[in-house]
This record gives structure tokens, sequence and C-alpha cells, in this order.
């Protein structure tokens, strides 16, 4: 196996599992502090990776777009069970549980970025390894943060929404969460093959998430002092 591309991978794997368990664990945190211990219960508010791996999302997917030299990955985690009628007002209570896992994805880059003031401590070599994992890590986190916030269920930008619409607006959009996988490969795959064949930048979702995944970096970056 080529050296260089186990470099690489080395610089991605800390960063890509960090972010995705703290991401989970931090749904099931927030959850049992308001009231539902489901999580808690099955073990899922651990920093324990094994814990959040899907198979299929968090290993096959990524690795097989990794190995196609895919232009962009995709993955998911094992979602967190909450029992959202067991919180203590499960309407208002489902916004803070959703968007605890972005929330923990920008304190994990802005930790990123300060440790990356300690890169001067260490030998030439390790300080490259180590700021390649940080960059990465705040990068990863960056578009977490970003991507599942997109309105749309299951994601947690979608579930947001729905505790704060109105009932009007509110009601439809949780209707299209038995969708909302099937809508999210559609605009990740489809969208963009299509329009390669059609001579069309189709990448709806690469417009969407691009612009304000560049402002959470320079924000992170300058907030940390590496700006």
């Amino acid at each position: 196996m080529d050296p260089q591309f186990v470099y690489t991978v080395s610089t991605w794997v800390v960063p890509a599992i960090l972010a995705i368990t703290l991401h989970e664990a931090a749904h099931g945190f927030v959850a049992r502090w308001l009231g539902d211990d489901t999580a808690w219960r099955l073990g899922r508010v651990t920093l324990n990776p094994i814990k959040h791996i899907d198979p299929i999302g968090t290993i096959l997917l990524p690795g097989f777009l990794l190995l196609a030299h895919s232009p962009f990955l995709f993955g998911y985690a094992k979602p967190v069970p909450v029992n959202f009628r067991a919180l203590h007002n499960p309407r208002r209570d489902m916004v803070w549980v959703a968007a605890a896992g972005p929330g923990a994805n920008l304190l994990l880059a802005t930790a990123a970025g300060l440790l990356a003031h300690l890169a001067g401590l260490l030998p030439a070599d390790a300080a490259q390894w180590f700021l390649l994992n940080l960059g990465n890590a705040i990068a990863i986190n960056a578009v977490l943060a970003v991507f599942n916030m997109i309105p749309l269920p299951p994601l947690d930008g979608g579930r947001v929404a729905v505790g704060l619409l109105p009932d009007p607006l509110a009601v439809p959009l949780a209707r299209l969460e038995r969708y909302g996988m099937l809508i999210m490969i559609a605009l990740i795959f489809v969208l963009p093959m299509v329009g390669r064949q059609v001579g069309m930048n189709l990448d709806v979702l690469g417009w969407v998430v691009s612009g304000p995944t560049r402002s959470v970096i320079e924000t992170v970056l300058r907030v940390t002092g590496n700006a």
C-alpha cells in the first residue's frame, strides 16, 4: 500500500471518529438531561466510537468513495434513539436535542483551532502531522455542523425546524422524514450525475453547504487566533 496514502488516511481517521462520536453522544446526553434516558440505558451516551458506528454508513460507504477517488465523502453514524414524548417539553426540547450534535461539532472545531498553538512544542515532523489532523478536524466538524443543519428531516436541522415552525408548516415538514434519506441521496448522487450528463452543474447540495462551511472555518480560525 502506498505510504503516502496511509499517511493521508492517518490524518483523517481520528478527527472523523471524534467528530461522529461526540456528535451522536451529545444528542443522547442532552436528551437525558431533558428527561429521556433511552440513549443512556442503551449505552449510547459514550465516547466509545464502536457504539456509534453503522457498518454501511460509517465504514463501507465512505471507504468505497475514498477508494473510488470520489471528489466528496459521505457517510453517517447510527442514529441515537430519542423518545421525544419522554422529554419535559417535547416540542421545545426536541430543538435542543437536535441542535446538540452540530453544537458539539462547532465546539470540537474550536478546540482543534486552539490546540494548533501547541504545535510549536513538537518536533517538525510530528508538528506537521499534528497540524494536518487539527486542520482536518476543523474541516470535518464544520461540514458536519452545516450539513446536519439543513432543514430536512431526519437531519438535525429538519428537527429544529419542525420544533420552531408553526404547525401549518411543521406538520408537512415532519411528514417528509420517511423520504428524507432518499431525498438526500438524490441530491448527493443522482442530481450531480444527471448534471454531468447534460453539461450542467446540478450539485445543489454543494451550493448549499460550501459557502456556510467556508464561513464557519474562517470564523473558527479567527476566533482561535489562526487567521
